[in-house]
């Protein structure tokens, strides 16, 4: 059962991503913000197979977690999720380590069909 990690500030978000996700039979972890979510990440020696983060947050935002994660746990799949074309900008010289930037407002089809690729595309690595 793959482990998913959800950072977003947002929490009506975060509760409907988890609860999406979790459909497919994920573990599901949940953070705040992307500080909570590197706690977690190195609390747990980077045991997910997937980070999917905001990039929009306070303390620390996406970017700067998919960098550390990226870094530190380099087998762990990171989705970005966004409402802001700005922020989609920012992440887009991240293709080495992003495997892909969700635009919000997206349906719950949308998530489960970007997690479903972005796992699969884990196995086809591996």
């Amino acid at each position: 059962m793959p482990r998913i990690l959800i950072a977003d500030d947002e929490e009506s978000m975060r509760l409907l991503v988890a609860r999406a996700i979790s459909m497919d039979g994920h573990e599901i972890v949940t953070a705040e913000d992307g500080a909570e979510a590197l706690d977690i990440l190195t609390r747990e020696e980077g045991t997910f197979d997937l980070l999917l983060t905001d990039i929009k947050m306070p303390v620390m935002d996406g970017i700067a977690l998919a960098l550390a994660a990226a870094r530190d746990f380099p087998q762990v799949i990171i989705l970005l999720m966004t409402g802001y074309a700005d922020q989609r900008e920012r992440a887009s010289g991240l293709e080495a380590i992003v495997h892909d930037v969700v635009t919000k407002p997206f349906a719950v089809a949308d998530i489960r069909t970007a997690v479903a690729d972005a796992l699969a595309s884990r196995k086809v690595a591996d």
